[in-house]
């Protein structure tokens, strides 16, 4: 039995689970990432995406109140000092329109906080973004596989019925890209899988409106960036970084009429932001950026990588309570 499993049926034990929670075996800050909110129901994009139903996500923020204190990027500063207490603050990244329809009334509902990190052209232009359009061309292909090529060096089988596996391979070899192959790698799978590109009308209403986003800010939700298009950051050059970074920054701004500070990295591995995206950032006057591959704060930190830790939409309650009773064995 892993730890992760051990950890998930001794929580489920409900004395001994009440037993752990109450004993606060951590202190400092755990931030959690979510994506999409509701039900794949067939959908042609990406289904990791989706990090909890409706349903799910309230009754992780109905825990979550009741055990634990929920800030917002203002209280940053006071939960990475402090000696004692244990911070959740809940992220969603990219934009996507779920947030405002799904995750917004539960989050007000309960009197909680999040964090919304916009990536601006997506609001601005209504595309698709990379890893949907790809999953789509997958999904409504008629072939069953994609031959091997110069970016993938075994051929990818569509795997039935919902060709997850091969979607996550073909995402997987984008990340790896550098910034100048990405595009000819896109065109490539549109020939490969007879598909096509997607068009603007594949994306309608998937994203937030600056309407929505303001909406959220003025009913005390955050709003933070994302880059314009969500490109690997670190696949990018220097030059390049600092527009993402900057022209995000103006642009939210722009709307919101006040200065945004935080940020989240897309993709968020350990290799996916360098020291040009950190020079970027300061630059630009953010003062706190988000990584997302797992872990939690336990005391002051690298405040350009402070860790989060994904919420999945496999993650059944009892995780969920294992998720943030004990998120070093998470991590």
């Amino acid at each position: 039995m892993s730890k992760r499993d051990l950890a998930v049926r001794t929580l489920s034990a409900p004395w001994l689970g009440m037993l752990v929670r109450n004993c606060r075996l951590w202190r400092g800050l755990l931030v959690l990432n979510y994506h999409r909110i509701g039900i794949t129901a067939g959908s042609p994009f990406d289904w990791e995406l989706w990090s909890a139903t409706a349903e799910d996500f309230d009754a992780q923020v109905a825990y979550l109140t009741r055990h634990f204190d929920i800030i917002g990027p203002d209280d940053l500063e006071h939960a990475l000092r402090a000696r004692s207490g244990r911070s959740i603050m809940l992220t969603f990244d990219d934009g996507y329109r779920d947030n405002y329809d799904l995750a917004f009334p539960v989050l007000k509902r309960h009197g909680a906080t999040a964090t919304f990190f916009i990536t601006t052209g997506f609001l601005d232009e209504g595309q698709l973004a990379w890893w949907d359009e790809i999953a789509w061309m997958v999904r409504t292909s008629d072939r069953s596989r994609i031959e091997a090529n110069q970016w993938i060096s075994e051929e990818i089988l569509f795997d039935e019925p919902d060709r997850s596996g091969a979607i996550h391979r073909l995402l997987n070899a984008y990340k790896q890209l550098d910034a100048g192959e990405t595009a000819r790698y896109v065109q490539f799978l549109a020939d490969a899988t007879g598909s096509g590109r997607a068009t603007r009308d594949q994306a309608a209403d998937l994203w937030m409106t600056w309407d929505m986003v303001r909406e959220m800010r003025d009913e005390g939700m955050s709003i933070g960036g994302h880059t314009v298009t969500h490109p690997v950051l670190a696949r990018l050059d220097a030059v390049s970084q600092d527009d993402e970074i900057g022209e995000c920054k103006r642009r939210i701004e722009a709307e919101l009429g006040e200065p945004i500070t935080t940020f989240s990295y897309p993709v968020g591995s350990r290799d996916a932001f360098d020291d040009h995206t950190r020079a970027a950032l300061r630059k630009h006057g953010f003062r706190w950026a988000f990584s997302y591959y797992g872990g939690y704060t336990p005391g002051r930190s690298d405040t350009l990588n402070l860790p989060r830790t994904a919420i999945e939409r496999d993650i059944a309650l009892p995780e969920f309570r294992a998720v943030t009773a004990l998120p070093q064995v998470f991590a």
